[in-house]
């Protein structure tokens, strides 16, 4: 059942709403002559009519058991924030993707940006003049952070009324107002299109905001079976919960059909609780993969999950839910760890080199080990499932915003050191996700910001912004997530990516991106054709990957002071790219030009060297 307000054209509009319980519900138009027309109940407790004489662009609310009335909980667009109105929205859009074939899963290097801070404007529209230099980049899919509507304070200019990271979205097919109309988002999907750049959206299916968080008065979108950090959690095993599964898998379709996404990120799945037969994600699978038959391009399911679990990826046959491809959190915080030396909360769990290499060749560093800040065992082996099936990086929104000050890594550590991590993810195996600004060493920070309305909503958020700090001992309060001075020292610097340090940074993650995109190697995703060594008294990792037309090898040093190895190189090979050249402003190569078998190569401190041989 489609839910919403959907505009069919000639005046004409039809009103489907889902609420089993009650007695009655009616949509009141909100015109000079505001009216007041019954649905009729259907079956499985929807409800529906069709009205005559509205126009897109119309105001309109349902009244609940002739008394409150309340925005549609399928609104498609909310003009005057969480607390106002739905209005009625005409999808027709003139598209000029109709070559548009998509980008292939394991081609795809994702770029995460905030709509709010990537741009001073913090608009759809203003993203798309700086399309064509994430193409040079290297860059083909953007994954955008949410953009459900979310609540902000109306009393302020208007720039910065809406202050939100976006996972406390409400109504999940508005697109958040501040951000455009839902005509600018399709106007920068299609120009993401036309440069080559596909669009990934990131949904939030496992819990509503806490402002303007009206559902519970429609029907039981909660259960209490189960709790997650945000409360009840929705409900998709309980009584009436076939409404709740369809209200999410019927956005996950509106998203792709009438804005031609081409992939959903499914944030933190862990926290969708279902024990039924057929699992949520499983038939949210289902039905995209139903969607993309007959379609001109693919399109892609992607979870966050910190499980590690493989069931997660496994087709329907193997007993998986057939989500195509999952965040790998191992990776990251086993590199980070070696970065930056951060031993506290989950990072006590990494910090050796053999936990690198183990996330290369196996994914999983927990993989029904014992992690001791957990304090049970953890994950289970997923060397069934391709490479190209996971996603890592060094920097996301989570892991800058999970610093008390939102610290990016070019404050916390060296110039060397971001080149080091650059060439990590980008030579992994793995499809590997870039944070906005990390490609050229942006300096200003990514901390948690909101924008709420109720005072007591305030102060609970600041009290738990810092309670989630008290562990550390810090000597000061964490930034004030309400503020608007926190929202704009997030604005990215973009103009830095031209000058010193930056642009050679920035030069550094293009050639990175090349290499990996062309060397018969790297686009080698086979899970046999990978082998990954450490040794933790040097703080070296050594990766070779192959395939049938040749291999690589590269090296890291972790190191504060040079190291010389042996490279498991099969012939003589050339070196491709040193870390520590002076052309990337590095002190200068300490690594020969060519190896033969058995030569010792040296390495600089905190660098990273690329040979290749053809077999």
């Amino acid at each position: 059942m489609k839910i919403g307000a959907h505009y069919l054209g000639n005046g004409e509009c039809e009103f489907t709403v889902w609420s089993p319980t009650l007695n009655s519900v009616a949509v009141e138009i909100l015109t000079p002559e505001s009216q007041l027309i019954p649905l009729k109940p259907q079956v499985e407790g929807y409800w529906q009519v069709k009205v005559n004489d509205v126009y897109p662009g119309t105001l309109y609310r349902y009244q609940l058991n002739e008394q409150e009335a309340f925005a549609d909980p399928a609104s498609q667009f909310q003009p005057q924030g969480v607390h106002g109105a739905s209005v009625v929205v005409d999808h027709h859009f003139e598209w000029t993707d109709t070559t548009w074939t998509g980008i292939p899963l394991e081609s795809m290097i994702f770029y995460e940006l905030h709509v709010g801070t990537f741009t001073p404007e913090g608009t759809f529209a203003a993203i798309i003049p700086r399309l064509p230099e994430l193409r040079e980049l290297g860059i083909n899919a953007i994954e955008i952070m949410p953009i459900a509507q979310f609540p902000g304070d109306d009393h302020i200019q208007p720039d910065l009324a809406y202050r939100n990271w976006g996972y406390d979205g409400v109504y999940l097919y508005a697109v958040q107002n501040s951000y455009g109309s839902p005509a600018d988002f399709k106007q920068f999907v299609n120009a993401c299109h036309a440069n080559g750049i596909a669009v990934v959206l990131d949904v939030v299916y496992n819990h509503f905001g806490p402002e303007g968080n009206y559902m519970g008065q429609f029907a039981p979108y909660f259960t209490k079976t189960y709790k997650t950090p945000w409360g009840n959690a929705m409900n998709f095993d309980d009584a009436y919960s076939q409404g709740v599964r369809n209200y999410f898998i019927q956005n996950a379709l509106y998203w792709l059909g009438d804005f031609h996404i081409d992939a959903l990120r499914l944030d933190a799945i862990q926290a969708i609780y279902d024990l039924g037969a057929k699992h949520f994600l499983g038939e949210l699978a289902e039905v995209v993969h139903n969607f993309c038959q007959g379609g001109t391009w693919k399109r892609y399911l992607i979870a966050e999950s910190d499980l590690n679990n493989p069931q997660v990826v496994r087709p329907p046959e193997l007993g998986g839910y057939g989500i195509d491809a999952q965040w790998s959190d191992d990776f990251h915080h086993a590199l980070h760890t070696l970065l930056t030396g951060d031993r506290q909360g989950y990072y006590q769990d990494f910090g050796k080199c053999a936990d690198l290499a183990k996330a290369y060749q196996d994914t999983f560093v927990y993989d029904w080990r014992y992690a001791p800040h957990r304090k049970r065992f953890h994950g289970i082996s997923c060397r069934d499932r391709p490479l190209s099936q996971f996603s890592v990086c060094i920097q996301n929104h989570d892991q800058i915003g999970n610093q008390m000050k939102g610290e990016r890594l070019s404050e916390r550590i060296s110039f060397a050191g971001l080149k080091l991590a650059a060439g990590a993810v980008l030579l992994s195996p793995y499809l590997p996700l870039l944070f906005m600004g990390e490609e050229y060493g942006e300096t200003a920070p990514f901390i948690y910001f909101v924008s709420h309305s109720d005072p007591e909503l305030i102060q609970a958020v600041r009290a738990g912004r810092k309670q989630e700090f008290e562990a550390f001992h810090y000597a000061e309060d964490p930034p004030d997530p309400e503020s608007a001075e926190t929202f704009l020292r997030c604005k990215l610097n973009w103009e830095l990516r031209h000058q010193g340090q930056h642009k050679v940074l920035w030069d550094w993650y293009r050639q990175l991106i090349h290499l990996r995109q062309t060397h018969p190697a790297l686009l080698n995703f086979d899970r046999d054709s990978i082998a990954a060594t450490s040794d933790e008294d040097k703080k070296v990792v050594v990766v070779r990957r192959w395939c049938e037309s040749g291999e690589v090898v590269f090296a890291m040093n972790f190191n504060s002071s040079s190291v010389a190895v042996s490279l498991p190189i099969q012939q003589s090979a050339r070196k491709l790219l040193d870390s520590a050249d002076t052309v990337w402003s590095g002190e200068g190569s300490q690594a020969a030009d060519k190896l033969a078998v058995g030569d010792e190569v040296v390495l600089a401190a905190m660098s990273l060297v690329l040979y290749s041989n053809p077999k």
